[in-house]
């Protein structure tokens, strides 16, 4: 059961909608069900057609009484005067008839404050019904003694009750929030996506953009100037004092109201976190730029496969600190930190949409999607934790796509590990629905994994070992990893690992010890496949010693030749934002 609280200034105009055919003629038999006491006072909904203007007139007259009074006592408009809360059952529920709909406006209006039971100078309200489904309940929030009504966080109030609601009427029962949620879009902004043919809302597509921008940006100045190279129109809001910017409001080029204006979101209407007070936490107070180009990694866009194995390594290593975490139950300084991991894995997420092959992006893109409602919860970050990662996922833009698909496969498994981690982690924290969305988020994340994986896993198989040399490889699993061994020649896998081992050991790692440096990796505790995890654990890390051991050489090659010395640290260039990257960063591109 969802309400949905908001407030509005023209009761007439609400109650025309209410009574009305509906938008798309969907109303049906609309009418009240329950309402504050109305002597004398018609339904509009049970009168002659040629009497309904005049009954809605009367009604809404009769509402707005304490507010006219209001008014004149003080001599200036009451604003915001209409309290609205339509409240929606969930499909598959059972049918509720008019009486059980009664008690449930009764117990919302109670629970927010609106009218409390036995109140007799409380607000006046009405519960239309005009659908099998839903209600709306509408109240004037001037009491009948000229006070405004204590309603404050009745958005939250009206979720408790009816969760309590849901149970006793044995509905379907929602997650239960924790005020982090984003603002759902509302009736009349889906009619007009309906109406435009548009997949999302204005307001929903505005804030899966801004959530890319910000992922791929170090500073509010990239943000915004990212936005605008999209299409969309930015409106700071400046400080009337200091002229500083102290916000911002996004619009779509063809979402406007009847004047022809464009309708703006400040971001923490698109979401809690893309507030600029809360973008400003990530990108650094001290600067984002400075930070940036601190923390930034030097990679060229030649060399993809540096960028997924540094993006493997932060992964593997969030894995650790929140699986640490999880093990113990109380909310410490622990939690900051895995809640930064969350919200840079977020943007990593959406990075590695963009940077991911082309194949894998539209899953990648709903995997991001649907972690956005878990990268946040009532536990504030401490962002600084998570620096490694987030800027791990920046450094993801400057790689090369199409190539390196080793690389690109152990990153998302390693990804997938780590949201589970994080799943289990918002679950025993009691955080219902960011654990919901990261289940979602794990069924898009896991298919790419899996896309990813498939060629290099069949290439790997197709070169398959002896009966014999296959044997003596299994002995050695058998002898390192006893704990899983079972599973690891069990797994369809195996024939890929076995190739792998024997590939490694032609390079001078004995299968003994390779397993011996893997065998302590956790994930092989709740891995489906484990066999998988080695094949890719196994041939990152013989890349790396490959790729360091190139390293070395070049640096005692530069040293030799080195003509001068330099008595400073070189800087290190931060990672910049290419025209393509921008035209990458478009969800769905």
């Amino acid at each position: 059961m969802v309400p949905d609280v908001s407030t509005g200034d023209r009761s007439r105009g609400l109650l025309s909608y209410l009574f009305g055919p509906g938008r798309r003629n969907e109303h049906t038999d609309p009418h009240i069900v329950a309402a504050f006491a109305m002597p004398g006072i018609n339904d509009p909904g049970r009168v002659p057609l040629d009497q309904h203007h005049g009954a809605l007139s009367e009604l809404a007259d009769y509402l707005d009484q304490p507010v006219k009074l209001r008014e004149q006592r003080l001599g200036k408009k009451v604003p915001q005067h209409v309290w609205h809360c339509p409240v929606r059952t969930a499909p598959g529920d059972p049918y509720l008839t008019d009486e059980e709909w009664a008690e449930v406006a009764r117990r919302i209006v109670h629970s927010t404050g609106i009218a409390e039971h036995g109140d007799d100078a409380a607000c006046r309200w009405i519960a239309v019904r005009h659908a099998e489904d839903h209600i709306h309940i509408m109240a004037t929030s001037v009491r009948e003694d000229g006070r405004r009504p204590r309603n404050k966080g009745d958005g939250r109030r009206a979720q408790a009750e009816c969760r309590r609601i849901e149970t006793e009427l044995g509905l379907r029962r929602l997650k239960p929030g924790d005020a982090t949620a984003p603002k759902t879009p509302s009736g009349p902004e889906v009619a007009k996506a309906e109406r435009q043919g548009r997949k999302n809302t204005a307001r929903v597509w505005l804030r899966e953009h801004a959530y890319a921008a910000a992922a791929a940006t170090r500073d509010e100045d990239e943000f915004f100037a990212v936005l605008t190279s999209l299409g969309i129109k930015v409106r700071p809001r400046l400080g009337p004092v200091t002229g500083e910017v102290t916000g911002y409001s996004l619009a779509t080029a063809d979402d406007t109201d009847a004047k022809g204006e464009p309708i703006f979101y400040s971001g923490s209407a698109l979401a809690p976190d893309l507030s600029l007070n809360r973008l400003r936490e990530r990108f650094g107070l001290a600067g984002g730029k400075a930070a940036g180009q601190a923390t930034a990694l030097h990679t060229s866009r030649t060399d993809a496969g540096a960028s997924w194995r540094q993006a493997d390594g932060e992964l593997r290593a969030a894995y650790s600190l929140v699986t640490g975490a999880t093990e113990g139950t109380a909310v410490d300084k622990a939690d900051a930190k895995v809640q930064a991991q969350a919200a840079a894995f977020a943007e990593l997420l959406h990075n590695t949409a963009v940077s991911a092959p082309r194949q894998l992006r539209a899953e990648i893109q709903a995997a991001a999607i649907a972690f956005n409602r878990a990268n946040r919860s009532a536990i504030r970050a401490d962002h600084r934790a998570a620096d490694a990662l987030r800027q791990a996922g920046r450094t993801l833009l400057t790689s090369s796509t199409g190539r390196d698909g080793d690389f690109v496969a152990a990153a998302l498994t390693s990804a997938v590990f780590l949201l589970i981690a994080l799943a289990e982690w918002h679950a025993q924290r009691g955080h219902a629905q960011q654990a919901a969305a990261a289940q979602q988020s794990l069924v898009h994340l896991r298919a790419a994994q899996q896309h990813a994986a498939r060629p290099a896993l069949a290439k790997l198989a197709a070169r398959a070992l002896s009966p014999q040399a296959q044997d003596r490889l299994a002995a050695a699993v058998r002898a390192t990893i006893p704990d899983h061994a079972h599973r690891i020649l069990a797994d369809p896998a195996w024939p890929a690992l076995s190739t792998a081992l024997a590939q490694a050991e032609s390079a001078g790692n004995p299968p003994r010890r390779a397993l011996a440096d893997l065998s302590e990796q956790r994930e092989l505790d709740t891995a489906d496949r484990p066999a998988e995890v080695l094949v890719w654990r196994l041939r990152t890390a013989t890349a790396g010693q490959v790729s360091q051991r190139a390293r070395s050489a070049t640096t005692r090659s530069a040293r030799n030749n080195r003509l001068t010395t330099e008595t400073g640290a070189p800087s290190v260039p931060a990672v910049q934002l290419q025209p393509t990257d921008v035209k990458r960063l478009r969800p769905g591109h």
